[in-house]
């Protein structure tokens, strides 16, 4: 039975049907503060990882991107950037995150190409070969049955689709990965208690960074689920990966 099965939180052991409400109490939490956060965090280098996820998708005019995990609309907004006539939909389990993005200047700006929606990436509320493109960011790590975010996924997209992951990921030098872990153990839940008043939730987003595959076993994943041409770029030495993946 489903709500026998275990899961992961963090470094915590729960089961399956508790880990999505607990994940959505994380990013409620953390939702007003959750970009400046990303910034201290990364010291701004997300944005050159968000910079390099759209190089490398190269968004075309007239294409439909789902963007799961889409949260405040980084990449959403990315991709109508570089791609005006294409149309964007964001969606997200945490509706104050989606709240948050809808506040933003882009968001009013191209609010005729955008929507934005609340759901489970587990089952998405779209019909079979409905996207070209499918991006999730900092995100798949959080969902509880991984491999069945990449089925629907797999599912939603269009033949010839596109499926792009950005995530955190392990660096492949064990000293390296060493110091990044004692900045991310020791530094990252502090700054979330300063910045974010919330300590608790940015020590279970270090954990679960430490807690996802490593990138040739997510590669491993995404083949799985269907996917072919799948490659990997580790970004930063390794400290976070873009996954690509097409539906052919």
């Amino acid at each position: 039975m489903a709500e026998d099965r275990k899961t992961h939180f963090g470094y915590q052991e729960v089961a399956e049907d508790q880990k999505a409400g607990m994940v959505h109490g994380v990013f409620t939490n953390v939702a007003s503060k959750y970009d400046v956060m990303n910034d201290v965090m990364s010291v701004g280098i997300h944005r050159v990882w968000k910079d390099a996820m759209m190089d490398w998708l190269a968004p075309r005019d007239g294409q439909r991107l789902l963007d799961v995990a889409g949260g405040t609309g980084d990449i959403a907004f990315r991709f109508l950037k570089r791609a005006p006539g294409a149309h964007a939909t964001v969606f997200d389990m945490t509706q104050s995150m989606l709240d948050e993005g809808a506040k933003r200047a882009e968001a009013e700006t191209m609010a005729d190409k955008l929507d934005w929606i609340c759901g489970d990436a587990m089952a998405l509320p779209f019909a079979d070969n409905s996207f070209d493109v499918y991006t999730i960011s900092f995100g798949i790590r959080n969902v509880t049955r991984i491999n069945e975010a990449l089925s629907e996924a797999y599912r939603v997209l269009r033949p010839g689709g596109r499926l792009m992951v950005l995530e955190f990921s392990q660096l492949p030098n064990d000293g390296l990965q060493k110091l990044y872990d004692l900045y991310s153990f020791n530094v990252i839940p502090r700054m979330g208690q300063v910045i974010a008043g919330d300590r608790d939730s940015y020590q279970y987003l270090v954990e679960s960074i430490r807690k996802f595959p490593d990138q040739e076993t997510f590669a491993g994943m995404i083949r799985e689920a269907g996917f072919e041409q799948v490659k990997y770029r580790n970004l930063s030495m390794g400290i976070a990966a873009l996954h690509s993946g097409w539906k052919l």
